[in-house]
């Protein structure tokens, strides 16, 4: 009895270490990925940083003081950044974009965490479950997001992935409740996921729906309750900016980005073209043999990543590029699980189905996984390639970079001290540097009303009705700010006072000018 629990002591010694390898190894990659972008973080990431620092600060639930608003599209990305805020402040003043930095680190650790679940249940090894993480830490389309819950998307969707492959419905209902903190919309891949791999809970499905519940359900019927609608704002706003893309949409977007950034998105759709290759072979041969668990759950990370994609072409919101960022990570990390799986497979693992064809060396599996990681390379050089750190991300559509627009904000604060500001379009960062009354319809809910009505004019039956539901504590008859000032926007360099010329990458030189309108 001596020598077999000696024995268990050794392989619960060598899991352990494993663990914290691959979570260790995360958590410097999302380090390394914060430090590359803490200095070019995109316009909407300041918007949850302000979020999170107003939360922190003064217990508010908005973007500018005193005026609550409910269009952070992340309830779990505000809070925990606002959480990190909070404890900075013990220290002096809070610093949301430190706070960031221990999110990030800490998403990806979470992230590394649950690839090492994976990897102990189908016998991978280390160097496949940190190709997992790195094929996300490096996506373009994740980075040029970093300060949104881009991190935290694929936490939870490798923390499903591995509770279903463990078999424990509390704890996949538990990170199901996560999700849909993370976003709403993530309730695409809780349904398919769930529905993929009913048999690994089997009739123990209510826990995962009581588990689901205790977790998510508490804030949404508050935010229900206290700011007059469950589903943030931001739907009702970005579906009325219609021809904002146009031509592009959200089905061609990846075009639009191909064409404008090229080489890096290419890079990008690479492994998740190969985790749908993944997917229809998962799926074929899970027809012929439905006794291996492996399969159910890579069939259900990629089927929710295309059925997540479909939903918002449905929904017909435009292409901003962290609208991408749940299918193609999704996809990608179906590819590195599939092989992984193959890879343990073939080498007899805990998992793999002994009456099912000859395992063979994993040539095949390496080869594959050798050409995945080739491509992570190549990102990885292309990405740093523009400099340490970054001025802009490597996918930018904002007007100025994010050092002009903290120049802008902070004097646009001086200038007109608590008079409030209507908004050029692009709010965050003015915003969070300025720390005044900015206003549009993120930022003040006097202006949802129209635009709500006008969603509701325009969708069908069941659109309507379900509109209605989420906006039934909402006050309708909220007027709007009015603001003292108007900030406009313009391309070429700008003159006179009350005017900043700014750049970007994308749209070259430009310049604002503040103008009173009373």
């Amino acid at each position: 009895m001596g020598v077999v629990y000696a024995e268990q002591w050794k392989q619960d010694m060598a899991g352990r270490t494993r663990t914290a390898v691959i979570v260790g190894l995360s958590a410097v990659g999302g380090l390394l990925a914060f430090l590359l972008t803490r200095t070019s973080l995109t316009d909407d990431a300041y918007i949850t940083l302000t979020y999170a620092r107003n939360l922190a600060e003064h217990g508010e639930w908005g973007i500018i003081p005193d005026v609550a608003s409910n269009s952070a599209t992340s309830p779990l990305n505000v809070l925990l950044l606002a959480l990190g805020a909070a404890v900075t402040g013990l220290f002096g003043d809070a610093q949301p974009i430190a706070s960031l930095g221990f999110v990030t680190v800490g998403a990806t650790a979470a992230l590394g965490w649950a690839w090492a679940r994976l990897a102990a249940s189908w016998r991978f090894p280390v160097p496949v479950a940190l190709l997992g993480v790195a094929v996300v830490v490096v996506n373009p389309f994740v980075l040029s997001a970093i300060g949104l819950e881009v991190l935290l998307i694929p936490a939870v969707l490798a923390g499903l992935a591995a509770a279903a492959a463990e078999r424990r419905p509390v704890w996949f209902g538990a990170l199901a409740g996560l999700a849909v903190l993370v976003r709403l919309d993530l309730a695409v891949f809780v349904v398919v996921m769930f529905a993929v791999t009913a048999r690994a809970v089997g009739r123990r499905w209510w826990q995962v729906v009581v588990a689901t519940a205790a977790v998510a359900l508490p804030w949404y019927v508050l935010s229900w309750v206290a700011f007059g609608s469950a589903v943030p704002d931001t739907l009702v706003i970005k579906q009325s900016q219609d021809g904002l893309f146009d031509p592009w949409t959200y089905a061609t977007g990846i075009g639009m980005y191909l064409e404008d950034v090229g080489f890096p998105v290419l890079l990008a759709i690479v492994p998740a073209v190969l985790g749908v290759g993944a997917l229809l072979t998962v799926a074929i041969v899970r027809l012929a043999v439905t006794e291996r668990p492996a399969l159910g759950v890579i069939a259900g990370l990629g089927a929710g990543g295309v059925a997540y994609y479909g939903a918002y072409v449905l929904l017909g919101v435009g292409p901003y590029h962290w609208y991408y960022v749940a299918p193609l990570t999704a996809l990608s990390m179906c590819a590195v699980l599939a092989l992984g799986a193959w890879w343990g497979h073939q080498r007899g693992g805990a998992h793999s189905d002994r009456g099912v064809g000859d395992r063979t060396k994993p040539v095949v599996a390496f080869g594959l996984l050798g050409a995945v990681a080739g491509l992570v390379v190549l990102t990885a050089a292309v990405e740093v390639q523009r400099g340490v750190p970054w001025r802009s991300p490597v996918i930018f559509g904002n007007w100025a970079s994010a050092q002009d627009y903290a120049r802008v904000g902070t004097e646009l604060g001086r200038r007109v001290g608590a008079a409030p500001v209507r908004s050029p379009g692009e709010i965050g960062t003015l915003a969070y540097f300025c720390e005044c009354q900015i206003v549009d319809a993120f930022s003040d809910r006097g202006r949802v009303p129209e635009l709500l009505e006008e969603r509701l004019s325009e969708s069908g039956p069941v659109g309507s009705a379900l509109l209605e539901v989420n906006y039934l504590w909402f006050d309708r008859d909220r007027e709007p700010l009015d603001p003292s000032y108007r900030l406009l926007y313009d391309s070429g360099p700008g003159h006179g006072p009350g005017t900043w010329t700014v750049r970007s990458d994308a749209t070259g030189v430009g310049h604002f000018t503040l103008v009173r309108i009373r």
